[in-house]
């Protein structure tokens, strides 16, 4: 996973209060060189994303195993527990440790993450997950319905105007990558208005879009006037953590599907996809969207 922060987040008193958990900073390599050939037989060195597992332990219980790239592990375990809905705010959380050289970051046996949750945190969980989610891609749900809780969401009226979509998307464009260099990785931002806040890339998108909610909630970054962007499609998941994250506007490289349009109009969520260079489509609560189509005229 890579993680690019490029703008400084003002530091309010919650976060330095002793009720904010500690985490380690583990850091892993997030590219591999091999020797390939091409389609001339000639054999040359190229870059590919080093994907490792993560084992998450709640209290010394075994939960659940990411394939990721691992450069913001805390991150992406403190967005995994609150999407997921294992816990109720970071509050709950004493310490999340990682720790790479139990399985040397390679193939193999994982690295491993423990999260110890405060003795007065009431969290409980009810079962474990014996399972490995692969690259995100497919993840699915490991705990709970989410469905169940998005009519719990009140997303703020907050809107975008065209120029600033188009000014996201460019800087996107700009913005030096893992994928430029390796390929197979998926990318995630969060903006406000034009300005990249955060951005992050992973084996899956699923990954990315924790790892943003974790940098959210462990500093007190509000979503209401952010926008996230993902290079991957919308799927009913992707767009309910957003909401969960309180972003009201959600944009793709890609597009969107049935189900994920079907909550983002539940939600009143702006979705907006096959954004690409000055082209885009909106699928969802246009009304967020202050248009301004004299940009995009020929």
């Amino acid at each position: 996973m890579s993680v690019v922060l490029n703008a400084p987040v003002a530091t309010p008193v919650a976060v330095l209060a002793p009720r904010k958990p500690h985490i380690t900073r583990a850091r892993a390599p997030l590219t591999r060189t091999v020797s390939v050939r091409n389609e001339l037989g000639e054999t040359s060195e190229a870059q590919i994303p080093a994907e490792r597992a993560l084992t998450i332990y709640l209290d010394k219980k075994e939960l659940v195993t990411l394939m990721t790239l691992g450069a913001e592990p805390e991150w992406l375990v403190l967005g995994f527990l609150r999407n997921q809905r294992l816990i109720d705010s970071v509050d709950q959380i004493e310490s999340i440790t990682v720790d790479w050289t139990l399985g040397e970051g390679e193939v193999g046996e994982p690295g491993v993450a423990a999260v110890k949750t405060r003795p007065d945190s009431d969290v409980v969980v009810q079962r474990s997950a014996d399972r490995v989610v692969t690259t995100g891609c497919g993840q699915g749900s490991v705990f709970g319905d989410l469905m169940a809780h998005i009519d719990d969401i009140q997303l703020p009226a907050a809107q975008i105007t065209q120029g600033q979509l188009l000014g996201l998307v460019n800087a996107i464009r700009l913005q030096e990558t893992t994928y430029k260099s390796s390929g197979s990785v998926h990318g995630c931002a969060l903006f406000q208005g034009e300005q990249m806040r955060m951005f992050v890339e992973d084996v899956g998108r699923h990954n990315a879009v924790d790892t943003i909610a974790g940098w959210m909630w462990l500093n007190d970054v509000s979503g209401q006037d952010k926008v996230f962007y993902t290079t991957g499609r919308l799927t009913s998941e992707m767009v309910i953590k957003s909401a969960q994250m309180g972003v009201p506007v959600v944009v793709s490289r890609s597009g969107i599907t049935q189900m994920g349009l079907d909550v983002a109009k539940r939600l009143g969520l702006c979705a907006i996809g096959r954004a690409t260079n000055k082209r885009f489509l909106c699928f969802s609560a246009p009304e967020r969207l202050v248009w301004q189509p004299e940009l995009t005229a020929h």
